[in-house]
């Protein structure tokens, strides 16, 4: 797998060689549609990054990690991408390559930027294209393909079942909208 950083709650991926890595928790699956589970994922995460906007500039602890609005898209965008790659990789019968990802341990100078509304409109491209490029090449397998997947590693319907998890990088930001109780007068 080329995936070598994820969320700390979500399962680590396997690895790629011709040894598989037997420690890792395999992703659980149920009869949920992978590639609705992937879009309804960027649904959620666009949702929340509609809030961001609002952003103060602090990085937000969650664990060991701090988040901000820009390091939750590129977490979610890359772990997507890093996936698709695998899988490409894999339908073709290549070996996956390593990436080189900075992953969230890293929070670079463009992580601390604002988040602008610009900013969310180039989120919304990004993610929705790559929600759907997940979804198509998902409904293009058969139930046997998603699940007896080619190459080693997770099946596919596995890989869509981990990816969803990415939403915790942008459940750590969560959402930075007006709350309500702010506008609660004193009088109750």
């Amino acid at each position: 797998m080329t995936e070598t950083e994820h969320a700390p709650n979500a399962p680590a991926a396997p690895a790629t060689s011709s040894t598989p890595d037997t420690t890792a928790e395999v992703p659980a699956t149920d009869d949920r549609d992978p590639a609705g589970l992937l879009t309804e994922m960027v649904d959620h995460v666009l949702a929340l990054a509609a809030t961001w906007t609002a952003w103060d500039g602090r990085p937000v602890p969650a664990g060991d990690r701090l988040y901000t609005p820009h390091k939750a898209i590129r977490r979610v965008a890359d772990h997507m991408i890093d996936h698709l790659a695998e899988m490409e990789a894999r339908l073709v019968g290549e070996e996956t390559q390593p990436d080189h990802w900075h992953a969230s341990a890293t929070t670079t100078g463009a992580d601390l930027a604002p988040f602008t509304a610009a900013d969310l409109d180039e989120a919304r491209s990004r993610l929705t294209r790559l929600a759907r490029i997940w979804a198509n090449r998902l409904d293009a397998l058969t139930p046997d393909e998603l699940d007896r997947s080619a190459g080693t590693g997770w099946t596919f319907r596995q890989l869509a079942f981990h990816l969803a998890e990415s939403a915790y990088y942008a459940d750590s930001v969560g959402d930075l909208g007006p709350r309500r109780d702010r506008h609660v007068s004193a009088r109750g």
